[in-house]
Formats: structure tokens, C-alpha cells, sequence
């Protein structure tokens, strides 16, 4: 974090979520060089990022996005432009009509949908998901080829008699992970799937590919891509969500109390239940600007809401000197998973919405009050 952004950070209303617009730049020159050196496409994930205020620096460097149902689909092609790909494990019937009008891919989850709104999809490039059996994880909440999976078609239960209908194939196997657990499951992909990938005119690799963090081996990228090019004739693309926004947004909150219960208790004005669900959901301890491991520094502090959820605590930090009452603290890489999951359980305000420019200005895009909270409930 810089100075300048430090000082603007004590000055904005708290909680605050802040877009950092030269971090989202640095992440999409790297995406731009995965596709120049492949001829791949890029999609943005929207499901992770939806902050259509950048759009028009992100359609700077991608193609387009990717959609999980008709509000997103919209979205994307209002703001982004581009292509849009949409995928749903299952589609309306209130909505499809919509969603062919906005859609340039449309993917099923299964045979029957397919043959049910392919008629209604005339004109669109329509696509299949597969599910190659090759869970590259271990938490289940985010493996799509866990047992008992909903998402893909497994090779058992695969339709050859749908192939006529479509131009392209899917799978979306990954969660955060480099390129050795893609190079996994294309090769279970392959094998299962292979004899049908020459018919198709793409094939589309999902999400989940952690490109643009520090230890992403992106040689091996590339050579994957390539080499699954030269193989097949066929346009690859990949969905990345967290790899566009990686590491590129702060949660700013203040302490409004500290309590003691056999250790510092530091209550915030942030909530994990309701500003970064996934802390709670996956689980997992988010990064802190100027902290430590519980122990690592001198004073350890337990991070928490003022929700009267029980649970609702981000973690354990440590810290140089003893928080006090007013200090701003700043979670790191917040701009994926929390707007678009953020919610008003207890009546907690939304954070506002901050972006911060590559110049060091930082402006307030989106500020929520009462009525965001009234008007979702009746």
C-alpha cells in the first residue's frame, strides 16, 4: 500500500471497500500476454468481480465476460461489451428468451435443457459442460467433480446424439490453483472426452486459474494452451474471475470497542457474515496490511463484528503496539467474493464503494444508506 493511499484511507467513511485501478491494470497485462502468446480468448468471471464502474479498462485488455444467469448477462453486455458467455446449471423458461437476445455462448448443464431451449437459442454458439472426473482439491464446496456433483455431463452419461447441436464444450474443474492441476485435468479431459474435442469449433477451460498470482507457472500455460491448439484446431478460452482482481481492493474498517475475554477482542465496524462471506464460508483468515501470525508480533488481538452472530470473527492478528479505539485496519484483496456476496443480515450498512486511481486520488462510486437496506425486504 502507498503512502498517499494510507493517508486517503484514514480519511474515508468506514467500512469502505477501495478498487485499486493500477493493481487491476498490472493483472490484465499479464492476462493480455497469456493471450497474445496464445491466441486464447479471456473472459472475465463475473461471479467474482462485478465492479462495472472499471469495465471500460478491463474491456481495454479482455474479451468479454461470462455470465451465471440472465442479471449478469445483462450487466455484461450493457457495460463491458464484447462477448458474453453465459453458463447456468439449469435455465428458466421466463428467462432464456432474454438470455438469447444478450448472449453470443450459451452453455448447458445437461442434455435436457439443451434440447429443450435450443430452438429458442437459433443464432447463438451453444455448448455443453462436461465434468471430466478429476477432482485436482480437497474441499468439496468447490470441486464441481466431487461425488454427487450437479455440475457437467459425466462421459457415462453423455448423449452422443447432442453433439450435432453443438460448437464447443466446457469443463470447470478449478478453485485458486496454478497450472499443474490444469495440465491434471485436461489430460482426464482428453481421455474421456477426446474423440469428440475435433467436431467442436472451442473449447472453453473455465475459471479457477490463479494467472497472475507471483507463483503462477504461466510457461506452463501457455505451453498447455498451445499445445491443445496445435492438437485440435479448435479457440480456447478461459473464464478467470479472482485472476482479474487478484490482490487488487482493500476492506477498510475502524475499531469502534475493545473488549477482553481471555485476549484482546477488537470490535470492528467490518462484519465477515456480512462484507467478506468467505471468510466464514470457506473458511479462511484474510490477509491484514501491518500484521502478523497470532504470536508473531507482540500483541495478538482477536478481529471481530459488531453483529450479534457469535461467529461472526475474521481472526487472530498480531500487532506492534495494542490497537486502540479509532485505528483504521485495512484487509487485503477484498475486491473478489465481497461486493458481489456482501448482504444486510442485522441491519448492517453496506461499505461504501472507493476507487482508488492509478494518480493516488481515490473517489467514492457508491455510497449505500437505509433504503438499499428497506427496499431488499418488504
Amino acid at each position: 500500500m502507498i503512502q498517499t493511499a494510507k493517508d486517503i484511507f484514514r480519511q474515508i467513511n468506514t467500512p469502505a471497500y477501495v478498487i485499486d485501478e493500477a493493481a487491476l491494470r498490472r493483472n490484465c497485462e499479464i492476462l493480455r500476454d497469456i493471450s497474445r502468446r496464445t491466441g486464447c480468448k479471456i473472459l472475465l468471471a463475473q461471479k467474482a468481480f462485478s465492479a462495472f464502474r472499471v469495465y471500460p479498462m478491463l474491456a481495454e485488455y479482455l474479451d468479454g465476460t461470462t455470465a451465471s444467469g440472465l442479471y449478469e448477462a445483462r450487466l455484461g453486455r450493457e457495460e463491458f461489451g464484447g462477448e458474453v458467455h453465459v453458463f447456468s446449471p439449469a435455465y428458466k423458461e421466463s428467462e432464456i428468451a432474454e438470455i438469447a437476445k444478450l448472449a453470443d455462448h450459451i452453455v448447458f448443464n445437461s442434455a435436457g435443457q439443451l434440447m429443450k431451449f435450443k430452438d429458442r437459442c437459433a443464432g447463438k454458439s451453444l455448448g455443453l459442460r462436461l465434468n471430466p472426473e478429476c477432482s485436482t482439491q480437497d474441499k468439496a464446496i468447490y470441486d464441481p467433480c466431487a461425488p454427487g456433483s450437479r455440475l457437467g455431463v459425466r462421459l457415462c452419461d453423455l448423449d452422443e446424439g447432442v453433439m450435432p447441436c453443438l460448437d464447443g464444450l466446457h469443463f470447470h474443474t478449478l478453485c485458486e490453483q496454478n497450472s499443474d492441476a490444469l495440465e491434471q485435468t485436461l489430460a482426464a479431459f482428453e481421455e474421456k472426452f477426446g474423440k469428440y474435442i475435433p467436431r467442436m469449433k472451442w473449447i472453453n477451460f473455465g475459471g479457477g486459474h490463479h494467472i497472475t498470482r507471483p507463483d503462477y507457472d504461466r510457461e506452463l500455460l501457455v505451453r498447455l494452451i498451445n499445445d491443445f491448439k496445435e492438437k485440435y484446431g479448435v479457440q480456447v478460452y478461459l473464464e478467470p474471475g479472482e485472476a482479474v482482481a487478484l490482490n487488487a481492493g482493500w476492506l477498510v474498517t475502524e475499531v469502534l470497542d475493545i473488549v477482553h475475554n481471555g485476549l484482546d477482542i477488537a470490535i470492528l465496524d467490518a462484519s465477515a457474515a456480512c462484507h467478506m462471506p468467505d471468510v466464514l464460508e470457506m473458511p479462511y483468515r484474510p490477509p491484514l496490511y501491518l500484521s502478523g501470525e497470532t504470536g508473531e508480533k507482540a500483541h495478538t488481538c482477536r478481529l471481530a463484528s459488531r453483529t450479534c452472530l457469535a461467529g461472526d470473527i475474521i481472526g487472530d492478528y498480531s500487532f506492534d503496539a495494542p490497537l486502540e479505539v479509532g485505528d483504521r485496519l485495512c484487509f487485503e484483496d477484498m475486491a473478489i467474493y465481497s461486493m458481489v456476496k456482501n448482504n444486510t443480515f442485522n441491519g448492517m450498512p453496506l461499505p461504501d464503494i472507493a476507487l482508488l486511481r492509478e494518480d493516488g486520488s481515490c473517489e467514492v462510486i457508491k455510497r449505500f444508506g437505509y433504503e438499499d437496506f428497506k427496499e431488499r425486504l418488504s
